[in-house]
């Protein structure tokens, strides 16, 4: 073998894990962020986290971890210290829906109307320390979701942070002890 082909199969070699580093950690990613982590399990087959523009694996990132971020914003003011809580996600669908603009701009654009609601599945758990609270598996929606809130675009995702919320105070802060 010649020393330019080994250069170049290690170039290309470098290339493909760089894409691969850059597009995502392989098919289920984990985000934790302060009492809540987050397992999204096989994202790839979620129904709608499509980017508008970029790499797909590096907006998915952005849009997995802010969730978790904010999740865990709502967690600490709304579960007592010493709780934990974990979600293994399995189906996200962002309000809105991404259309082609058929050359008249680069990107695609989503577009946000009420027939197109923010859509989460997940199983849950509580826990204090090793001990389970509390259990449960989760389909939210919310077909009001653009009656809600009084500034949506002020944020990303707040359609979505706002269904979390949501089912976290109204579902899982009561029944806890």
């Amino acid at each position: 073998m010649k020393y330019k082909d080994l250069v170049y199969i290690v170039l290309l070699t470098f290339t493909s894990f760089l894409t691969w580093a850059i597009d995502g950690v392989g098919p289920d990613q984990v985000t934790k962020s302060g009492m809540v982590t987050i397992e999204w399990d096989n994202p790839e087959d979620y129904t709608d986290v499509k980017a508008v523009g970029g790499k797909q694996g590096a907006y998915e990132i952005r849009v997995f971890k802010a969730l978790t971020d904010n999740l865990a914003k709502v967690a600490q003011q709304t579960l007592k210290p010493g709780l934990t809580l974990e979600l293994i996600v399995t189906d996200l669908d962002l309000a809105g829906d991404v259309q082609s603009t058929f050359g008249a701009t680069p990107n695609d654009i989503r577009v946000v109307k009420p027939v197109y609601p923010p859509r989460i599945t997940f199983s849950y758990s509580v826990l204090e320390g090793d001990k389970v609270m509390m259990v449960g598996d989760e389909k939210l929606t919310d077909l009001n979701f653009m009656n809600g809130l009084k500034k949506p675009n002020e944020k990303s995702l707040s359609y979505e942070n706002a269904l979390l919320k949501s089912w976290l105070v109204t579902k899982v802060e009561p029944h806890l002890p």
